[in-house]
């Protein structure tokens, strides 16, 4: 499923392209990838062809794009979803319309770019796409991470999104907040950095790498980790992020790719994840993976001994 990394690898692509242009048409191929999108507010279609997209921003695993031309489009966005297989990939308008899973096509008309093309593709339709109103931060702050947005959208968040928690490479991320969210909860330390009430843009691939980083096992209880600690694990956690990022993202198959349907290769630097029966990179003792919340947690039974 795309973490952090690749959602921000893919908005980074995108807004450039996007930002200042004008969708001229929609097309949507599949009406379930449009699934979150509220059709009483308006049809996604007619809300959307004739608007200007004005930026893409961030928050967490979300992505959204606010949009302006009326009262009926100013103050809303445009909020994409991943999900387990999403992709948005720029095309030119000459690109070949015969990919089986698109979803949703976006037509634009950039000052500067000219003609371009947004498709939505998904093969498993668990991403979606809609316009959703936006609504003030409960902080005041930033509503996500951007280029340097400045417009009256900037403080705002789409309502779907409000309840997400701020991610660690937020500007606005608040480490007060988080620490005291540890020391007050007693359950596994893995299940608080998957909480996306608690902190966003974690899963699975970058808690296992985080918690190897600093030798805590994922059953440690949050409230138990000193305050050093604590801040020990943030600047893992960033530290992590910000790697994947730079290596965009992590890429076990096709699914996991950039505007240009690029693969990220950040997978070449796991520590943890997927190393199960391999030797720790740290002390040479065999890796070890077990079942957690439907997935798999990969960790060193000698490294990381729950204390």
């Amino acid at each position: 499923m795309p973490e952090l990394p690749e959602v921000e690898v893919v908005r980074a692509g995108l807004a450039p392209a996007v930002t200042g242009a004008m969708v001229s048409a929609v097309e949507v191929l599949e009406p379930r990838s449009l699934k979150r999108h509220d059709a009483a507010s308006g049809e996604f279609e007619t809300l959307l062809t004739g608007a200007r997209i004005e930026a893409a921003v961030r928050r967490g695993k979300f992505l959204w794009l606010p949009i302006s031309g009326d009262e009926r489009r100013d103050g809303r966005a445009i909020v994409g979803h991943l999900g387990m297989s999403g992709q948005m990939l720029l095309r030119t308008p000459d690109h070949p319309g015969d990919d089986a899973h698109a979803r949703v096509r976006v037509h634009l008309e950039h000052p500067e770019h000219g003609e371009l093309r947004v498709d939505f593709v998904d093969q498993r339709i668990f991403g979606s796409l809609a316009i959703d109103r936006l609504v003030p931060t409960a902080d005041g702050e930033i509503g996500g991470f951007s280029d340097g947005v400045t417009g009256e959208w900037a403080r705002q968040v789409p309502a779907q999104v409000a309840h997400i928690a701020r991610d660690p490479l937020d500007p606005a991320f608040s480490e007060r907040a988080f620490f005291a969210a540890l020391a007050k909860r007693g359950t596994a330390i893995k299940r608080v950095l998957l909480d996306q009430g608690v902190v966003s843009g974690i899963g699975n691939i970058y808690a296992d790498e985080s918690l190897w980083a600093v030798r805590l096992h994922g059953e440690q209880p949050a409230s138990s980790l000193s305050s050093r600690k604590a801040r020990e694990l943030l600047g893992a956690v960033r530290e992590v992020l910000g790697k994947a990022l730079a290596e965009g993202g992590t890429s076990f198959d096709a699914q996991y790719v950039n505007v240009n349907g690029a693969s990220g290769y950040f997978e070449h630097s796991l520590n943890a994840y997927g190393r199960a029966g391999k030797p720790c990179p740290r002390c040479g003792t065999p890796m070890v993976r077990e079942q957690f919340m439907n997935r798999g947690s990969h960790f060193c039974p000698r490294c990381q001994r729950l204390r």
